[in-house]
Order: C-alpha cells, then structure tokens, then sequence
C-alpha cells in the first residue's frame, strides 16, 4: 500500500483462501484489524463504514467488484475505492499458505502511480458498411439499421428478398482496398453499382464501374472473405464475421452498434524522428518496427516511418523491437514498467519473501487463464508475482534486463495463442535476453519463456518448472534517460552482479549492440558514412582526415554500410561493457594534403596523389605541369588559378573598343581606316 493513510479490507471468500491475519502484519509492516469472511454479504456495513471515514479504500476482491462499486456510488464515494486480486493470484494456490509475503507485495504496490498517455479524439456518426452476400447479408444489415446509418454492399448476385420497404440502400460491388481506422474508414470499390428499384424477381444494377470510393465510420466484413485490412482483430471500428456463425454476426453487430458518438484512445506511441534508423538518403536501414507492426499502423515514409495511432492498437512491438528508441511506448513508458516491477519485488522481499519470478499477462487472455489455473489446478506459486498490462508485447530486452537486475529469478510471458503469429518480435527480445543472461552466467535453464497456450495444464506446467539454481542479486538503480541509456544501466548492474562478468559478449545477427570493422585499403575518407549514421556512433573530425566511432551509440542499424561507396565498413554484433565503449575512437585516418597555394588541409595525401595519377599529363584539362598542380589546390585557389591563366575556360570574348573623336580626326586624315577599329552601336 502506498504511505498515504489506506483502509485495507482483505477477505478470505468464505474461508477459501488460508489467510492468517497476524502472517498478512508482519508482512504488511502494518496492523491488520482482521480478515473478513464475507465482506461481500454478511460483512457489507463494515465497507461503508470505511467509506464514511473519507480516506481511501483497497477491497482484496475483484469479482465482487460491481457490487462494492454500487454501494459507493449510492453514498456518492466511488472514487475512494479500489481493488486487487489476491484470490486467484495469491491465496487459490496449492503454496495458499505461504503467499504472505506476496499477497504484502500486490497490495503496497496496487496505487502505483504511472503516467496516463495522451489520448485521440474520435468521432463517429453510426455511418456503416455492410459487407457480404445473401439472404443474411440483407437480414443482418435490417438488424443493424435499427441502430446504425447502414450500407449494404453485395459481394456477388445471390438471390435475396427484398422487403416492402427499403430503409437502406443496397449496391453491388468488389471492395479492393481499405484505408484509414475508425470513424475515418475510406473504401475503394470495383464493379460498383446501385440497385434498380424496379428489380423484380432477381436483383438488378445499374451500370458497374470501377474505382468507385466512398467513407465510413464503421464496417462489418461478413463476406466471408480474406480481411480487407491488416491486422483486422485490432483495428477499432472493423468486425469481421464469419457469415455461417449467427451468433459471431450478432456479437459483431452489438458491438458495432455501441461505436456511435464521441470517443477517445489513447496514443500508444510516440514517435521521434531525429534518432530513426530506418533510411538516409534512400539508402535502407532498420525496418523491424514495420517488420513486426501486426495491424499495419507503420508505413514507410521515406528517410522516416510514419504511425498511424488511429489504427495502432497498442501492442508495443514496434517499441520492443527499436533499437534507438525513436519509437517509445507510453502505455505505460519504459521507466513506469521497469519501476512497477522494482516497486513489487522490493515490496516481496522486504515482506520476507525470496527468489521471486514474474509472471507477465495481458488483462483478457492472462487474467482469464490464471483463474482456470487458480480455480481447478494448483494455482499459482507462492513466489511467481504476476503482472498484468495491456500487452505482453511490449515487453523488449531492455524491460527483461531490467526486471532480472531487480531481482527476479526468472519471467514467464504469458501470451494469447491467437496472437501466436504476431509474437515473432517477442520471442526474439526474449531469446536476446536470454543469450545475454547465459554469456553472464545466468543460463541454464532460459530465464526468459514465452508461453502461448490456450491449455490450462501446458501453462502449469510451464509456471511450476524448477527455478534456475543460479540466483541473480537484486540491484538497485533509478530508472531514467532514453533506451540506450537504461539498457547500459541494467547491463552493467546485471554483469557486475554476476558470477562471470564479461567485458565482450559476442551477440546474434540483428542484435542492437555491436562496432563496425573497416578496411582502412578501401576507405577513402569520404565521410559519407558520418552522414547517414542517425546516432553520431560514426563522426568525422572538422579539419582533419579522421574518423572516429563510438560504439555505445551503434545500433547495428548497417546504415552506414550500405552508404558507404567502397564497401569498406561491415558490422560486428557484441557487447561491450567496458568503459571505452562510451569514448570515441578513431577508425582511421591519413596524412592530410596542404594547398599548394593557401597551406590550407582540404584532401588526403593518398587521395591527391591518387587522382594525379589518373588525371595528370593524361586529360585534356590536366596536360600540363601548370594545369596539374590545380589538383594540389583546394576548391577557392583553384578557381582563382583558372581565372588568372591564360587560358581561362570561363573567360569571355573581348570587349569591343569605343570609338573616340581621336579615330574620327585620324580617319579624315588618312592615317587610319574604319576597318582598323571597331564601332560601338
């Protein structure tokens, strides 16, 4: 609980749960007046009474909540209640008995504050299209007009019934594409066209054409059909609908018909171009964020990626998987997550607990799998602490480490196997992590699983496996900066607590950490490298021919690589954890060639005497010693030289001489002719 004054009410479900109310003190730090039987029935008056003392109220329950939630609002103190679940996630367990310290932990640590994410404003005005075919398609979009501003729009010719009375119109047509997100959907159709009036018997159109678009707020795909959008579970305002499932079709149009009016949602991601990975200068770089993106909410938008947070539902993949962090997640931020977890395994120790584990679950499939597992198997073990959030996938490397150096002996993530294929992203932060922890000495076996099972008994399994023998030491540290800087951060304190520190781990291709090689034969210094690289790792020196390399700034992102005109750079995965890794280095540089006019750096030597070699005595321009040493010039004495020579080859015609009354006197004299001077019209 937090330090501020707190009535906890804490009932054991008609003694279900083996809760000891001096045990629940000594692990709370605090006295605990009694534990309740009944709270929920033949206890009520003692909740209201704790409402009447104003301060606020944590109830040890969940599924009662509605209840307890009504009595508050009828007594105007809803906001003063709030609730945890230490029922199935504590006390239903086989180890129920010795769950104090935990159930200490989930409640110190239920009003742990994070930091809202900004919200979108959404409108919507119940416009909606119908997408199918049949009798079913027409008796569905009847259903829905009750509610709804309804389109219908046939896939094919089946025949149908029409009604006396047409409330909607009806159109035949393809649906070849679909943009936007709820309540700014816009369709592409081909083959379109209205319904005669005067059909009668079989349905008939008007002219079909093609490319026709139009605007929706909401659509239900009932065509049976490949999704017409990416990701199509995640994107609001869109339902797919098998139309051989009735009851899916009803589910579909119920939630369809709540989507109407003034909403808000919040704005998963943040996006900060200035350190994206993704491409300079059409040349390409990181594309793992448009990789594992499941609802296709990230588009390529040249040297940057564009998000779209009408359509992004808040996985987090994209923020797990980035290595600078121009992608950051806010529901809730990195530091939130990372100090959520310090905050519970801190509360668990310091209640007497020890080797905690964490179990990582969203609030639908996760909650739903821990109460199977509560409530007809052995529940959940006294040390594995869960936590619930929005999505499991958001959970990166960094997140990991960080949870590991806070102490926790292992993390299992638990995921929805319906999602299994959008877990890619995960499972490879995971294996990193994982990869990591053996190279410290952490292995044996992966602290680290991912689990997407819909089988009850294959997730025990998975959550009662022997705890790894090695233990990780609990380190303390302030979570704050950027991703790279709280990925240094957990990195050292998780090597300086391990039993095999290293100062190199060699990582797999793709891994956001590593140096880059050069072959200082092929490098010319053309710098171009220093250009394309979005972190500063590579940089050039003003002045002189050098090129220095921090490595704690590289992404691997191979930017660099690929712009480099000599295919001299290639990248090295690893770790490194010494100090040096934060100093620049120099890569490689040359003598530097003076002007021979000015003294003034402009060139390498070996590039100098490179292109004389080429060029000099051998071109047109170059086909003299005092045409050669043009090359030795820097750009401005080189322009001057040519302006000064003889042979200028920017130099203009003479000017034509004026004609004076001098050459007026001398013509009439005889001493010149007109052809011995020129006139000036």
């Amino acid at each position: 609980m937090s330090q501020a004054k707190q009535t906890c009410l804490v009932c054991n479900c008609e003694k279900s749960m083996p809760l000891d109310a001096n045990q629940l003190s000594r692990a709370l730090g605090q006295p605990l007046a009694t534990v309740h039987t009944q709270l929920c029935r033949a206890e009520l008056p003692v909740f209201e009474k704790a409402l009447e003392s104003g301060e606020p109220v944590l109830v040890t329950c969940t599924q009662e909540a509605p209840l307890f939630q009504e009595v508050a609002e009828e007594i105007g103190a809803d906001d003063q209640v709030q609730f945890v679940n230490i029922r199935e996630n504590a006390g239903w367990s086989e180890q129920g008995a010795d769950a104090s310290a935990k159930i200490a932990a989930l409640l110190k640590t239920a009003d742990f504050p994070t930091r809202p994410a900004r919200l979108k404003s959404i409108e919507s005005d119940g416009m909606c299209l119908i997408y199918g075919s049949g009798q079913h398609a027409l008796d569905t979009a009847k259903l829905a007009s009750n509610r709804l501003s309804v389109t219908l729009l046939l896939s094919d010719d089946a025949e149908i019934v029409l009604p006396s009375m047409l409330d909607f119109p009806i159109y035949r047509g393809d649906i070849t594409t679909v943009e936007g997100s709820f309540g700014t959907f816009s369709v592409s159709v081909d083959h379109y066209a209205p319904l005669m009036p005067s059909s009668r018997g079989t349905l008939n159109f008007l002219m079909a054409r093609d490319g026709a678009t139009s605007d929706c707020s909401l659509i239900l795909d009932m065509s049976g059909n490949t999704p017409l959008v990416t990701g199509h579970g995640k994107r609001d305002g869109y339902k797919r609908a098998d139309p051989g499932d009735p009851a899916a079709v009803l589910k579909a149009v119920i939630d369809l018909s709540e989507m109407v009016g003034a909403f808000e949602k919040p704005i998963y991601v943040d996006y900060n171009g200035d350190i994206c990975a993704h491409s300079r200068s059409k040349q390409a770089g990181c594309s793992k964020c448009l990789d594992v993106c499941p609802a296709g909410a990230i588009s390529d938008a040249g040297d940057l990626v564009a998000v779209d947070s009408g359509i992004c539902g808040g996985c987090g993949s994209c923020y797990a998987v980035c290595p600078t962090g121009a992608l950051d997640y806010q529901y809730p931020a990195r530091a939130d997550t990372i100090g959520r977890t310090q905050a519970l395994l801190s509360a668990y120790a310091a209640a007497g607990g020890s080797n905690p584990s964490l179990l990582i679950h969203d609030e639908a499939h996760g909650t739903e799998m821990i109460s199977a597992l509560s409530r007809f198997g052995r529940g959940l073990p006294a040390a594995l602490l869960p936590i619930s959030g929005h999505a499991v996938t958001s959970f990166g490397h960094v997140e990991l480490l960080g949870c590991l150096a806070s102490g926790a002996q292992s993390i299992t993530l638990l995921a929805d196997p319906e999602n299994r294929d959008e877990l890619d992203g995960l499972i490879a932060e995971a294996a990193l992590t994982n990869h990591i922890a053996a190279s410290m000495g952490f292995g044996e076996p992966d602290r680290i699983n991912v689990v997407a099972e819909r089988d009850p008994d294959a997730v025990e399994t998975e959550i009662w496996a022997a705890a790894p023998e090695t233990k990780v030491p609990a380190s303390a540290f302030s979570v704050q900066g950027g991703k790279r800087d709280i990925a240094r951060l957990v990195l050292t304190k998780l090597n300086d607590s391990s039993p095999a520190p290293s100062e190199l781990i060699a990582l797999p291709a793709g891994a956001p950490y590593g140096t880059i090689e050069i072959d200082q034969a092929a490098c010319t210094l053309c710098m171009a490298c220093t250009s394309a690289c979005p972190t500063g790792a590579m940089m050039d020196t003003p002045g002189e021919p050098k090129l220095r390399f921090t490595e704690s700034a590289c992404v691997q992102c191979s930017l660099c690589i690929n712009t480099c005109p000599e295919n001299a750079l290639t990248a090295n995965p690893r770790l490194n954890l010494t100090s040096a890794v934060m100093q620049p280095v120099t890569m490689y540089e040359e003598e530097p060639f003076h002007c021979i006019s000015c003294d003034k750096p402009f060139a390498t030597r070996s590039t100098i005497d490179r292109i004389k070699g080429q060029l000099a005595g051998k071109h047109t321009m170059f086909d003299n010693s005092e045409n050669a040493r043009l090359i030795e010039m820097c750009d401005n004495c080189r322009i001057e030289a040519q302006a000064n020579s003889a042979n200028d080859p920017f130099a203009a015609a003479d000017r034509p001489r004026v004609r004076t009354t001098e050459d007026y006197l001398a013509a009439e004299k005889g001493d010149v002719t007109p052809d011995d001077f020129l006139i000036d019209d």
